[in-house]
């Protein structure tokens, strides 16, 4: 279970990529070295990931931004705090739903470390509020595993049709049959593609 925790590890995988497909060579001399988008695991992060679920990266931040301010960031105050609390910094009524059953739930995030993947995605997805995609990101920016993809990602699609020259833009089944190709960097491989999208579409795809 190889885990990115360094610039080098990325690089590592980034290399691995441009040997297996030349259209991936391409891209990174397009984007140049690839960002680490490593974040620490916990509450705050998880909670954070939940956030930018289904919004726009700027309103996401802000929301964010809110959040912290207002202590929300620390599971005991999200549990004490009311919905109406909750929605004043920004929350939509789903999104207070799901806070609050994060801040109840008894998860042991150190314990997620030593799980397998597909473990650590199975037990987040137990978690009202936490889907695949959800719990994908925080495996691969929280707890830096190398070989999780998000094929639910909108911007992962994109810029695979760009890259890959499709005639349409990939589904989530469609995208998973393609990253098998990319074990056992498929994380390197997601970051490859978000930074490819930020340079056709001149914006960020995740936050």
């Amino acid at each position: 279970m190889r885990i990115i925790e360094t610039d080098a590890d990325v690089a590592e995988g980034a290399a691995w990529l441009a040997a297996f497909d030349p259209r991936f060579a391409a891209a990174l001399e397009e984007t140049g070295p690839l960002p680490l988008r490593r974040r620490g695991d916990g509450f705050a992060a998880l909670l954070s990931a939940v956030v930018g679920q289904q919004v726009s990266i700027a309103s996401a931040n802000a929301i964010w931004a809110r959040v912290e301010a207002a202590g929300y960031h620390v599971q005991a105050n999200v549990a004490a705090a009311s919905e109406e609390d909750l929605q004043g910094v920004g929350l939509s009524r789903p999104k207070v739903r799901y806070a609050k059953a994060l801040a109840e739930n008894t998860l042991d995030y150190s314990s997620l470390r030593g799980f397998p993947d597909e473990e650590v995605i199975a037990e987040l997805c137990k978690i009202i509020g936490i889907g695949t995609w959800t719990a994908e990101v925080y495996a691969l920016s929280s707890l830096g595993r190398a070989d999780v993809f998000p094929h639910g990602d909108l911007a992962l699609q994109e810029a695979a049709k760009v890259l890959f020259e499709l005639d349409t833009r990939p589904n989530e089944k469609e995208m998973k049959a393609m990253a098998v190709a990319w074990s056992p960097w498929r994380a390197v491989a997601a970051r490859l593609l978000w930074a490819y999208y930020r340079v056709i579409k001149n914006r960020e795809g995740i936050r």
